[in-house]
């Protein structure tokens, strides 16, 4: 008599899974997850952001409409006003593109005022106007990415510290505006660059379209391009990204170069608006358009930032300074205002920003699970 061999028990099998059952459900859970991870994580932070700086418009706007009933009553006042506000931040708008770059990929600018007037000075000489306004408009291009490009070499190829080599360059452009215009206000005698300032189409200034055009070219650059992906990248870790292989130098001296082309079409707006230029003219715009980013949620370590947080900074900075304006209050006082809303910004940036992350991904984690 023989053993018969042992007998093994088989594992016990799942009922058979349909497939398309299983993809279904797996998008379902990706969908809500990546919902979930869009407004809570890292992903979100520009959203959140946004729509603090609209809510903060909102409350600039039951401000005005509290204080000046009279005027805010009036509906045709109110938009004449919110197209007056939008004209007043055009210039410093464009600026504020290029300075959103600049900062994003790790560096800074303290020149653009200084480009613009520049710019402004060297397109309205009597030579550069006696070939209309297209050779305006060329000329200060032209100068604002020339300076740019200066900045650039300096700061990648000659390692000088951004805050030291675009402070220099602001007393240089400054006194070389001097120099071309003899410290005198030159005219700007092109009825063309000067319908920029005057003109509207379909009742809005074309200082308003020309800010959304760059503003528009900037988000997509930014946001929709491998140009912008690398800026971000530089911003963050730049020994990382140059182990990536991205130039590093090459690509934060093109970043200085963009900041001088925006500031070469800012001289434009301005040069239109006072139809002359001088050597003193866009004075502390670099102020502004570094205040504008940071109270858009730049960080000034680099590596984080959006557009369309830079263009809100700048209208809040207008409107502020035009509800200061219909009250009649003291442009000192609205200095200090500013003041503490830069100094608000960055204390939000350094104390809050890490542990307002990590609730979120703590929040995020506890919600999925």
């Amino acid at each position: 008599m023989t053993d018969s061999p042992p007998t093994t028990s088989l594992p016990a099998q799942s009922p058979p899974v349909d497939p398309a059952e299983t993809e279904v459900a797996g998008h379902k859970a990706s969908a809500g997850t990546a919902r979930l991870s869009w407004w809570h994580g890292d992903g979100g932070d520009g959203a959140r952001r946004n729509l603090a700086l609209i809510g903060v418009l909102l409350i600039l706007f039951v401000i005005g409409a509290a204080t000046r009933s009279d005027l805010y009553s009036n509906p045709d006042w109110v938009w004449a006003n919110m197209l007056s506000i939008l004209k007043l931040a055009s210039v410093v708008g464009v600026v504020t593109v290029g300075m959103t770059f600049v900062i994003i990929g790790g560096g800074i600018d303290l020149s653009v005022g200084a480009i613009v007037a520049l710019a402004g000075v060297w397109c309205t000489t009597v030579a550069t106007q006696s070939f209309g306004a297209a050779g305006m408009i060329f000329t200060a291009i032209v100068v604002g990415m020339a300076v740019g490009l200066v900045n650039g070499t300096l700061i990648a190829y000659g390692r000088l510290v951004p805050f030291i080599a675009t402070l220099a360059m602001l007393v240089a452009a400054r006194g070389l505006a001097a120099e071309i215009s003899d410290k005198q206000t030159q005219i700007s005698q092109n009825s063309t660059i000067n319908g920029i300032a005057s003109n509207s189409l379909l009742g809005i200034p074309l200082l308003v379209y020309i800010l959304a055009a760059v503003v528009i070219a900037g988000w997509v650059l930014l946001n929709r391009t491998t140009f912008g992906r690398r800026t971000v990248a530089v911003g963050g870790n730049p020994e990382a990204a140059r182990l990536a292989g991205i130039n590093v130098k090459l690509h934060t001296l093109l970043l200085y170069v963009l900041s001088g082309l925006c500031c070469g079409i800012a001289a434009i707006m301005l040069t239109a608006q006072a139809t002359s230029a001088q050597a003193a003219m866009a004075n502390l715009y670099e102020l502004d358009a570094i205040a504008a980013v940071i109270i858009g949620g730049t960080l000034l370590s680099g590596g984080r930032g959006t557009i369309v947080g830079s263009l809100l900074g700048v209208i809040i900075f207008a409107t502020i300074t035009n509800l200061f304006a219909i009250n009649g209050l003291s442009t000192e006082a609205q200095n200090m205002v500013k003041g503490g809303i830069i100094v608000a910004a960055v204390l939000i940036q350094q104390v809050q920003f890490g542990s307002l992350s990590q609730f979120f991904r703590r929040n995020n984690r506890l919600t999925t699970s």
